[in-house]
């Protein structure tokens, strides 16, 4: 009894951590710390109980997340029960691993049990569930810039790692069953990892941008909460405002401006409300403007992004499940017309393959109409920026109801502005390019399927019975 109340203690105070620590506006230091009341209480209690603990304490930091799930993103109630609920008892049973393996005298596999399982459930999610990369604790990270330089080696799974590999760390040092050996080989391995990744973030902060910049403009106009109609007369007096937002940033040496995702509604009779005035105005500034837009052509429906004055297309690959069912997925990468500069829509930069994809095909820099929820605001922009430092792309993306954000490939926000549809935002940036290969842009998700391998092999250890508890 006298162990009740210092699990539930563990599990309150491990599950505030969790809350504070990571969700829609995360305090960064907190999730390195979140699992660590747990894992300092699993040693002294029994495999059910350090088990229920792991559960509890997620489960209890994100089922806050429940009400944006399920309103904002209107996603059914049965996926959303089997997201929180699913993770929470993956979380529980690795937490019973870790204990495992600490009662079966192997230290140095504890250690790595937490950080190498939670990588494997977040990688294998984004490989083969719908979400793509949304499910990550990395991005409580994202303004941390010499952490985040990690992910330029290992993509969004090493940041991931580190956050769970301290506290686990710490847990092993104080707990009972390790020697003196045990510990210093524990310290040792996890110091040399912690310093070599921190200079590495530093070093790479530091080094010079090889490449040209280019003056991009990022434009959010006000507008109807609806999708215009772009013949409409609201459709076209936003356009006209467009235009002047458009001749303002070309007076300040723009040479690319994007717009929102969805900004109008056209079918194949009203687009030209649309592309005469952007085209004349890209043509006679000697720019590129790319807009989003709801495009119905040949009676199937995209979200479409469109450069002008090129009339280059692209439909969004990635559509949300449910919010975006009416519409056709695109299944074709493109760029500006003689520029490296890639064309994505919003919820694609959840999906790291793309963006590699397009960081293979030569792109050094996203060019991305979006739309958010604006409570969501900072960490869906985040996520853009990690994907342009994992690929060494800039990033700029401009959504309605959000936060226009332009970053270079070390993470960097060079200019940003909340919008929402009652005001007109723009924002004006130089964004570094650079041609250079990333680790990770070179050889992928080697990391993640890493991690599959030790946590497999961490499985495997708890089968093997060294000393029992």
């Amino acid at each position: 009894m006298k162990r009740f109340p210092l699990a539930v203690s563990a599990i309150l105070i491990s599950a505030l951590l969790w809350h504070f620590g990571t969700g829609l506006r995360p305090l960064p230091g907190l999730a390195f710390l979140a699992p660590l009341p747990v894992l300092l209480l699993i040693p002294r209690v029994s495999a059910a109980t350090a088990f229920l603990a792991g559960v509890l304490s997620w489960l209890g930091g994100e089922l806050p997340m429940w009400s944006y799930f399920t309103e904002t993103l209107e996603q059914p109630v049965p996926v959303t029960v089997l997201l929180l609920g699913g993770t929470a008892l993956l979380f529980g049973g690795i937490v019973a691993v870790t204990r495992a393996l600490l009662g079966r005298g192997r230290p140095g596999l504890a250690v790595l049990a937490l950080p190498a399982g939670w990588v494997s459930v977040e990688f294998l999610l984004a490989v083969a569930g719908p979400f793509g990369a949304w499910w990550s604790i990395a991005y409580t990270q994202a303004d941390v810039l010499p952490v985040i330089q990690t992910t330029s080696l290992t993509g969004a799974w090493g940041i991931t790692f580190l956050i769970l590999l301290v506290p686990s760390a710490i847990a092993v040092l104080v707990a009972p069953e390790v020697t003196r050996t045990q510990r210093l080989r524990v310290v040792g391995a996890t110091a040399t990892a912690l310093i070599a990744l921190g200079a590495f973030g530093f070093w790479r902060l530091a080094a010079p941008q090889e490449g040209a910049a280019v003056r991009v403009g990022l434009v959010a106009v006000a507008q109807p909460p609806d999708y215009v109609p772009v013949d409409s007369a609201d459709g076209r007096d936003m356009v006209a405002r467009v235009v002047v937002e458009i001749e303002r940033l070309a007076d300040q040496g723009a040479q690319v401006v994007v717009l929102p995702e969805k900004a109008w509604r056209a079918d194949d009779s009203t687009i030209a409300a649309l592309s005469g005035p952007l085209t004349e105005v890209a043509t006679r500034r000697n720019i590129d403007v790319v807009a989003g837009l709801i495009l119905t052509t040949g009676g199937i429906s995209y979200n479409a992004a469109i450069d002008y004055p090129s009339g280059v297309r692209y439909a969004k690959h990635y559509l949300i499940p449910g919010l975006e069912d009416e519409h056709q997925p695109g299944t074709e990468w493109q760029s500006v017309p003689g520029k490296p500069w890639a064309l994505a829509i919003c919820y694609d930069l959840d999906h790291p393959n793309l963006v590699l994809a397009d960081q293979r095909r030569g792109a050094t820099l996203l060019l991305v109409p979006a739309l958010d929820f604006t409570d969501d605001y900072w960490l869906h922009s985040r996520m853009a920026v990690l994907r342009g430092v994992e690929s060494g792309m800039g990033v700029a993306r401009a959504p309605q109801l959000g936060e226009l954000v332009a970053s270079d490939s070390r993470g960097r926000i060079l200019a940003s502005a909340t919008t929402d549809v009652t005001v007109t935002r723009a924002v004006l940036a130089e964004i570094p390019l650079t041609s250079d290969n990333t680790v990770y842009a070179r050889f992928g998700d080697w990391f993640g399927w890493t991690c599959v391998a030790l946590f497999g092999v961490a499985l495997g250890a708890t089968m093997c019975r060294r000393r029992t508890v």
